[in-house]
């Protein structure tokens, strides 16, 4: 029998009983049961509950147990939607409609207290349309100074962040730097993105917020860049360039999924404040035009474009678990 103690030089905690909150690596001998045992984390998506509108594009705001997702595009012709659905950590359920049909917009907020601004209306508008929602009901906000779509958010009903984006037709639209921040009636101009783009994805709040991926013009980006409430600064770079992706979190714990690369991914990465880590596996459906929401820690990844529109939901959850280790 090899000791622990002479592989790694570490004396090992003798315990009655196993640790109740383990820390990650964490080792220790159980001698009521004479094993030796370690924590390890484990990180994964899981299915979730079926939307009951395929589409995608949509916008979504809130925590894996208590979303809400609303707008998109429907397949076929292009049809624009403005149906709302309520997510309780198992099934959703329709609820309100939205006063403008739209896709491609940007959410941020909670279940109760979302926001719903920007977004593209088929044939040929781009919308500078804010909408609040109370949990039940949407009622009109104060409009975007720049029309936009496919912009990144971060914030709440009240502090909200429009990030990016683009104006002009879809596809060949003009990537946008400006950044507004709303503060429950009215939005004005915030510091400038250091590189334009759309189709990106935000996390954070109103004051640390982070912004990520996108595209310019035929581009995939891997910038991310942190905002502290006036302006923005580089991050550290994703290890997927993608855009149409979906994130989550905060700025300093955030959390990066699917999108297109060219190819559509369901590549999950995990960012500390500083850098980037992809994540051994990744969505289970790989998908762009997708929505995202909650922590790094706890988050839903709903709707998208696989080829075909899904209505999959997926909850991305992570936890100690604890292990035997054998030793020879």
């Amino acid at each position: 029998m090899t000791t622990y103690q002479g592989l790694k030089g570490d004396l090992i905690e003798s315990v009655s009983s196993d640790p109740s909150n383990p820390i990650e690596g964490q080792i220790w001998y159980n001698n009521t049961i004479g094993v030796l045992k370690g924590s390890q984390y484990s990180a994964t998506w899981s299915a979730g509950g079926t939307m009951n509108t395929a589409r995608r594009s949509t916008a979504a705001a809130g925590t894996q147990t208590a979303a809400v997702a609303f707008g998109g595009r429907i397949t076929g012709p292009p049809v624009n939607s403005n149906a709302t659905e309520k997510y309780d950590g198992s099934a959703w359920t329709t609820s309100g409609n939205l006063g403008t049909a739209r896709y491609a917009l940007a959410g941020a907020g909670t279940q109760t207290a979302a926001l719903g601004f920007g977004g593209y209306i088929v044939p040929a508008v781009v919308s500078t349309a804010t909408e609040e929602y109370n949990g039940s009901t949407w009622g009109p906000g104060g409009s975007l100074g720049t029309a936009r779509y496919n912009a990144g958010a971060a914030g709440t009903q009240t502090a909200g962040l429009a990030i990016g984006g683009a104006s002009g037709p879809p596809v060949v639209g003009t990537a946008l730097s400006a950044t507004e921040e709303y503060d429950g009636s009215v939005w004005t101009a915030g510091g400038s993105l250091n590189t334009a783009r759309k189709a990106l994805a935000g996390a954070g709040t109103q004051t640390a917020a982070l912004g990520f991926g996108g595209i310019i013009v035929s581009t995939f980006q891997s910038a991310t860049e942190e905002y502290d409430g006036s302006a923005w600064t580089a991050g550290g770079s994703l290890n997927t360039a993608r855009n149409r992706l979906g994130g989550a979190g905060i700025q300093t714990a955030a959390l990066a999924f699917g999108g297109q690369t060219p190819s559509v991914t369901g590549a999950t990465e995990l960012y500390n404040g500083t850098s980037w880590t992809s994540n051994p596996t990744g969505l289970a459906t790989a998908r762009y035009y997708l929505s995202g929401c909650g922590t790094q820690t706890a988050a839903l990844a709903t709707s998208g474009d696989t080829p075909p529109t899904s209505a999959a939901t997926e909850e991305w959850n992570v936890g100690a678990s604890t292990k035997k280790i054998t030793t020879s």
